[in-house]
């Protein structure tokens, strides 16, 4: 891949997991999760279907596609969550989130999405205010990396998920669908 590609497709970088993953990141992370739908419904409320069929890289998915990503995605986290509290490190579910990109729902209005995730952002902010320190230390293990993560270290990735996607929207709308042209 080269390193304009790599831009394009990880323009905030890729997610780093700090040394103090505690602290300042925890809270900020926290905020990112419960802020994330309306920092993505601001973005895309005033799109049309043209706009929203503007991909944010050449051959990445479109806009529709990712706000309907975010919400398959943050449902399945929200979910390993809950597994990883009420079981001792339960392998979780992988699913081919690509695969997913292509399913029908992908054409059903953003609003949907946009609605799912309001709702799922304000049980799991809550959810994520309640959990003690012991909490964000139990995993889940996910068997395509062969490793178990700490809900504190998945809290961190989707907090960098929902702002990795926010920039591919900023983005397909900054290129305003060139993209598309052959």
């Amino acid at each position: 891949m080269t390193r304009a590609n790599q831009n394009l497709r990880y323009p905030i970088g890729t997610f780093q997991l700090p040394q103090d993953i505690r602290g300042e990141h925890h809270q900020q992370w926290i905020a990112d999760i419960a802020t994330f739908p309306q920092l993505l419904n601001a973005e895309v409320k005033r799109l049309s279907d043209l706009q929203l069929a503007w991909p944010y890289r050449p051959e990445g998915w479109n806009i529709r596609q990712v706000v309907h990503h975010c919400a398959d995605s943050h449902m399945n986290c929200f979910t390993r969550f809950k597994l990883a509290l009420t079981e001792e490190s339960p392998a979780i579910r992988p699913y081919y989130e690509d695969l997913w990109a292509k399913t029908p729902d992908m054409q059903a209005p953003i609003q949907w999405s946009l609605q799912l995730l309001e709702g799922l952002h304000q049980k799991w902010a809550y959810l994520l205010r309640q959990m003690s320190s012991e909490d964000y230390a139990r995993t889940f293990r996910h068997p395509e990396h062969g490793k178990a993560f700490t809900l504190q270290e998945a809290l961190g990735m989707y907090a960098w998920h929902g702002n990795h996607h926010l920039a591919h929207v900023h983005q397909a709308k900054r290129y305003r669908g060139i993209f598309n042209l052959a």
